[in-house]
């Protein structure tokens, strides 16, 4: 089992920054992919930014440029640097991790969740 923990939501004004980190612990499982993912009610969960253990980046057109994923594999951390926030970017934000056991089995974890609100 792996354990997901999101801290660093809040609440600020447009144009105002947030950074967000994500913990994994608990479980020997190689972890192939983490992102964070972003929910408001009555809409779809969507991809907000993804990284891979080899460094590889994925972003959402909407935060490119103002978003910057990235990772701490000594602490299995990942972290979200989000500057230059909008009223849009008002969601749950979700710590989302791709897993790989030792027979090869794949797994798909989430962690609670961290509501991030931006509003004048």
């Amino acid at each position: 089992q792996v354990q997901l923990v999101e801290s660093g939501g809040g609440s600020v004004q447009p144009g105002g920054s947030l950074r967000l980190s994500c913990a994994a612990s608990g479980s020997r499982l190689r972890i192939d992919v983490m992102g964070w993912y972003r929910q408001v009610p009555e809409k779809e969960r969507e991809l907000v930014a993804t990284i891979t253990s080899a460094g590889n980046i994925n972003y959402a057109d909407s935060v490119k440029g103002r978003f910057t994923i990235s990772r701490d594999n000594a602490k299995n951390t990942v972290y979200l640097q989000m500057n230059g926030l909008r009223p849009g970017d008002t969601a749950v934000y979700y710590c989302n991790a791709r897993t790989t056991s030792l027979f090869g089995y794949r797994g798909n974890h989430w962690g609670q969740g961290t509501q991030v609100t931006v509003s004048s």
